[in-house]
């Protein structure tokens, strides 16, 4: 298994991870970040498990993944959610950001 493959399979079960934290992390009773982190959190999925067949820094479905780890970095800053919330989003933020920047160095 390639890294990139390692890497993306990471960053999808991250962005899984953002889809169920409103409920298990318990700020799904704030709206905007409950879209936010269900909407966002799916993108990464998505486009994470898509650039499976990409690498390289034209893989553009690794800038969207970076981009939604640096929006997960910035989200508790946005909204108002509990110190545990805040710290796991951005740590998995800062790992998303950094798998991606590898993912996106690597040479085939």
């Amino acid at each position: 298994m390639k890294l990139r493959s390692v890497d993306n399979t990471i960053v999808a079960l991250i962005g899984i991870w953002f889809v169920m934290a409103p409920w298990i992390a318990g700020y799904s009773d704030d709206k905007g970040a409950l879209w936010t982190s269900v909407i966002v959190g799916a993108v990464q999925l998505i486009v994470s498990l898509w650039a499976f067949s990409s690498s390289g820094w034209g893989s553009w479905q690794n800038w969207i993944s970076l981009l939604a780890g640096a929006w997960f970095i910035v989200f508790p800053f946005v909204y108002t959610v509990e110190s545990n919330v805040m710290w796991s989003s951005i740590i998995l933020g800062a790992v998303t950001v950094l798998l991606n920047l590898i993912t996106l160095s690597a040479k085939d």
